[in-house]
């Protein structure tokens, strides 16, 4: 069988008995083929001689005991993941149960704070209005004891007096009925002490008013 030599790769690549006999036959004729043929040999030699046979029975156990402990520290890793996710979760949920427990804490020492001063407010307003209501009964006194004399004024002080306790007794009212609307409004109770003391005064300057006409 005669080939040409652009077949001789092929013929090496088969590399087949046939195909190298049939290769050797056309390179006994060509010098260029020849020396292919020689280098290709040459080549083949060399693989041959760094094969390794693996005749040792101990290596596939070998094998075996190295997957084997690849896959316990693969499991040993999973473990030790899975105890770090939950000790961050135990981590989280306690410091969440803490955080629970101090805000019901702080929330119930507010509200408890809160009404403590609601209780001191309330106190300190019954006590306000005690001594408002003491005080509103003394000018009554006071007033009862005036009254005849405001009643039969003769002289112009007497009659200015008689006006001004009616403005007095008008704004009196007015601040009473906005203090009702707002019972912890210290402003208006300032203004409604005031109100009574300028009352209380002018009932005693009508008092005196009548002992000094008395004395003359």
């Amino acid at each position: 069988m005669k080939i040409q030599c652009s077949e001789l790769d092929d013929l090496l690549f088969d590399a087949s008995p046939l195909a190298m006999e049939t290769a050797a036959r056309h390179a006994e004729g060509c010098a260029e083929c020849a020396a292919k043929l020689a280098a290709w040999n040459d080549i083949s030699d060399t693989a041959r001689s760094m094969r390794t046979s693996w005749d040792n029975d101990m290596l596939w156990p070998r094998i075996e005991r190295a997957l084997v402990k690849e896959r316990q520290s693969e499991r040993q890793r999973q473990r030790s993941r899975t105890k770090w996710l939950w000790q961050v979760a135990a981590g989280l949920i306690l410091t969440l149960g803490l955080g629970s427990t101090m805000f019901y804490a702080l929330r119930t020492q507010t509200r408890d704070a809160a009404f403590d001063r609601d209780i001191l407010r309330l106190s300190a307003m019954d006590e306000v209005e005690r001594a408002e209501r003491t005080h509103i009964e003394a000018i009554k006194r006071l007033e009862r004891v005036a009254e005849a004399k405001l009643d039969d004024a003769q002289t112009p002080l007497m009659v200015s007096y008689k006006e001004k306790l009616m403005l007095l007794d008008d704004a009196i009212a007015e601040c009473q009925a906005n203090i009702e609307q707002n019972r912890q409004n210290a402003h208006l109770r300032k203004q409604l002490l005031s109100m009574y003391t300028d009352k209380q005064e002018t009932l005693m300057d009508v008092l005196r008013e009548d002992d000094h006409v008395s004395n003359q």
